[in-house]
């Protein structure tokens, strides 16, 4: 499968915080926030929704397309994404502003405080996915994530209009979306990637039950945290996957967008929606053993032996031949 990945592409600024965020929340006082975090590190790396997915779908050897827009200052993490086996050639440029920035700070809790500068991303509304089909002999899939709003809306209605299945994974950009902008984001797609809390915020903002969701996309990814991933089909039995076990959780930042790394490897291979889940667990796990959504090395021996471990021999044997 040719799979295009459509998200933003963001230099991180990670920080973090020695104590807990709710310590410092006083319940009567919460209309009037003014705090400032004194932290312990500073982290900056490669990020963005849409660079993320890629790169863990490049590091398995599934050859992703790049869709999204940076500014003049891509160049160096465009050969870094290049290295790793992304296609970056539908990547547009800006001329006028700079590449997204996200600044978040996680503290003692893994919770999170982010904020994030959208620049270049707001160009990402002027790309054509018709040009990228046609540059690379068609799309099987587009996955169309955390963007510029405007953006996700337009390659939703092109993928529709030209018959392009699509996944729909609104991820950071749905608290600040209304109920009409996530059912025309919804209603079609193939697969729709949400976590628990994202779930049930479509469900309130759209006003539809979650039978209803299901009547309107082909499959329901709801990733589960520390459980791992539960996949529903309308009238099937869902599909629960548990996570590997971790040698330490280190960082969270991006972990759900390796799940989404590995399970579209998965589809792009052919295997099943359990394999395919279970290849996302495992990509998720590596990323919250590292600190940066770019920095785990995925070493073949390694990946499979523990894949193995907790999959089973099985499991293993079937997605041997591809990873890479």
């Amino acid at each position: 499968m040719r799979i295009a990945v459509s998200g933003s592409i963001a230099n991180d600024h990670l920080m973090t915080f020695p104590g807990r965020f709710a310590d410092q929340l006083v319940g009567d006082q919460l209309h009037t926030v003014s705090l400032s975090f004194l932290v312990d590190g500073l982290e900056v790396r490669r990020g963005g929704v849409g660079a993320n997915i890629c790169y863990g779908m490049g590091q398995l050897g599934a050859r992703p397309i790049l869709v999204g827009a940076v500014g003049q200052d891509f160049d160096e993490y465009r050969a870094w994404l290049e290295r790793h086996g992304v296609d970056c050639d539908s990547v547009r440029v800006s001329e006028m502003l700079h590449t997204a920035r996200f600044v978040c700070t996680t503290d003692a809790d893994h919770n999170q405080i982010g904020s994030f500068y959208t620049g270049a991303m707001s160009e990402a509304r002027l790309i054509e996915l018709q040009l990228v089909a046609d540059r690379v002999g068609g799309l099987d899939l587009v996955h169309i994530g955390a963007d510029d709003p405007e953006a996700m809306l337009r390659h939703t209605e092109e993928c529709r209009s030209r018959g392009i299945p699509f996944a729909a994974d609104f991820s950071q950009q749905l608290a600040r979306m209304e109920g009409d902008e996530i059912r025309l984001l919804t209603e079609g797609a193939a697969y729709l990637f949400t976590n628990e809390y994202e779930k049930a915020l479509v469900e309130s903002k759209t006003g539809w039950s979650d039978e209803e969701v299901l009547e309107k996309v082909g499959i329901r990814v709801t990733t589960l945290g520390a459980r791992g991933v539960r996949v529903d089909r309308a009238g099937e039995p869902s599909i629960l996957v548990g996570c590997p076990e971790e040698t330490a959780k280190v960082e969270p930042t991006g972990v759900g967008d390796a799940f989404r790394a590995g399970f579209l490897s998965g589809l792009s291979w052919g295997t099943s929606l359990e394999r395919a889940a279970q290849l996302g667990c495992m990509v998720a796990t590596l990323v919250i053993e590292t600190v940066g959504t770019q920095e785990y090395t995925l070493n073949r021996g390694s990946f499979i032996e523990r894949f193995t471990k907790a999959y089973g021999d099985d499991a293993a044997e079937e997605v041997r031949p591809f990873i890479q």
